[in-house]
This record gives C-alpha cells, sequence and structure tokens, in this order.
C-alpha cells in the first residue's frame, strides 16, 4: 500500500445535520492544493419525496468567501455528473453524491436546497477532499 495520509485534507463544508431548510456550506479555501473531491452525504430521508418534496445537491466556486459570490461550478469543470443532483423519490436517498473539481475559483462549498415541506428531514453532510498539495506532509 501507498500513503496518501500526508497528500489529502478533508475539510468540512456542511456539518451533520438533520436537514429540512436550505443547507449553505462553508467556504473552503483550496489554496495550497491542486485537486479537490466534492463529497455529499444524504441520508434516509423522514418525508415522502416527490418531484414537490425534494433536495438538490449543488456543487460552487467562488473567488472570494462572500456568499453572494458563490455560483454553480459549470459542467466541463466537474468530473463524476452533472451539477444539480435532484433527489426527490424513497429510491434516491441514502446517497454519496462526489465530483471531482477541475475549476479555477479559490473557494468551494456545497448547496443542499429543499423544495417543499420537510417535516422530519433528511441527515446530510459534505466534505471536501483537498488532494494534488504543492507541499507535502499536509497531515
Amino acid at each position: 500500500m501507498k500513503d496518501i495520509y500526508h497528500d489529502l485534507l478533508v475539510t468540512k463544508t456542511i456539518d451533520p445535520v438533520l436537514g429540512k431548510t436550505t443547507q449553505t456550506g462553508s467556504a473552503v479555501d483550496l489554496q495550497g492544493f491542486e485537486g479537490a473531491l466534492m463529497v455529499a452525504h444524504v441520508g434516509l430521508s423522514g418525508d415522502t419525496l416527490s418531484g414537490s418534496i425534494k433536495m438538490t445537491v449543488s456543487f460552487q466556486e467562488s473567488d472570494t468567501t462572500t456568499s453572494g459570490d458563490f455560483a454553480n461550478v459549470a459542467a466541463a469543470d466537474l468530473l463524476g455528473g452533472a451539477n444539480d443532483v435532484v433527489i426527490d423519490d424513497a429510491d434516491e436517498d441514502e446517497i454519496v453524491v462526489t465530483r471531482g473539481y477541475l475549476g479555477s475559483k479559490r473557494y468551494v462549498r456545497i448547496l443542499v436546497t429543499y423544495a417543499g415541506t420537510h417535516t422530519n428531514g433528511t441527515p446530510i453532510s459534505a466534505v471536501v477532499i483537498k488532494g494534488l498539495p504543492r507541499h507535502a506532509p499536509v497531515a
């Protein structure tokens, strides 16, 4: 086995929470790293999901930490699938959604928005795994 422990740094963007309303991840600074993997973990929904009661996981980027400056990452800058992963059916929750980040912005975050009334909530959390450090070891 090879050591990757000293080449990766995991940073939270959304603390584990029983989400019922929009959860805006904190900005994760990618300075000093050449790569990132964005990871959202969605648990078993306590509500009956449908076209009108749903969650959307979005991957965002910005040059600043100002919340209003964040925008969805362009499809060309994501590996692993499209942005805006919609979870609107029981067969779609209990999932780990990952996207590789290829963009050039300094900050990234994950945003989970809720549509409809979520009475019981859904467990969620999100991290960014920073990799390819300019200076190792990082841990």
